[in-house]
C-alpha cells in the first residue's frame, strides 16, 4: 500500500469538476431553446428605431407583429416539410414550429406611427421618435 498525501481541495476540485460538466450538459439544452428566438438587429437611425429580425423561410402571412404597452411582439410560425420517420436524416439543423420574441421599447418612440416591412427572410419595422420627445436646438442669445 502506498501512501498518499491528502488534500481537501482536492475534494472539492473534483467535485467542482463534475458539477461543471453536469452545468455545461444543463446549459446545452439551454442553448437549444434559446435558439428557438428569433435574432434581431435595433439601430437608430436618424429620428426613428430600427429593428431588423432574420425569419428565413417565413411567409409573411405566417409572421404577426405587436406592440402593446411599449414591447414589441414578433411571432412567426414555420410549418414543416412533411417530415417522416424514415426520411433517414443525416444531419437535421433547420427548424420548424413556432418562434417569439419581446422587446421593450424605449419611452421615446412613437409606436402608433410604426410602419414594418418584409422582404427576402428580413422584416423591417421602423418605430420613429415622438415628436415632444426629439431634441430641440436653443437658441443662444447675448446676455
Amino acid at each position: 500500500m502506498a501512501i498518499e498525501r491528502w488534500s481537501p481541495f482536492s475534494d472539492i476540485r473534483r467535485f467542482d469538476e463534475v458539477f461543471n460538466r453536469l452545468w455545461r450538459g444543463a446549459n446545452g439544452l439551454q442553448e437549444t431553446s434559446e435558439a428557438w428566438s428569433i435574432p434581431l438587429d435595433v439601430t437608430r437611425a436618424g429620428d426613428e428605431v430600427v429593428v431588423k429580425a432574420s425569419l428565413p423561410g417565413v411567409k409573411k402571412e405566417d409572421v404577426d407583429v405587436t406592440i402593446e404597452d411599449n414591447v414589441l411582439t414578433i411571432r412567426a410560425e414555420l410549418a414543416s416539410e412533411g417530415e417522416k420517420e424514415e426520411a433517414g436524416y443525416l444531419l437535421r439543423e433547420r427548424r420548424a414550429g413556432s418562434f417569439y420574441r419581446a422587446v421593450r421599447l424605449p419611452e421615446t418612440v412613437d409606436s402608433e406611427n410604426a410602419t414594418s416591412s418584409y422582404g427576402d427572410g428580413v422584416l423591417t419595422i421602423n418605430l420613429p421618435k415622438l415628436e415632444e420627445k426629439k431634441a430641440r436646438k436653443l437658441a443662444i442669445t447675448s446676455a
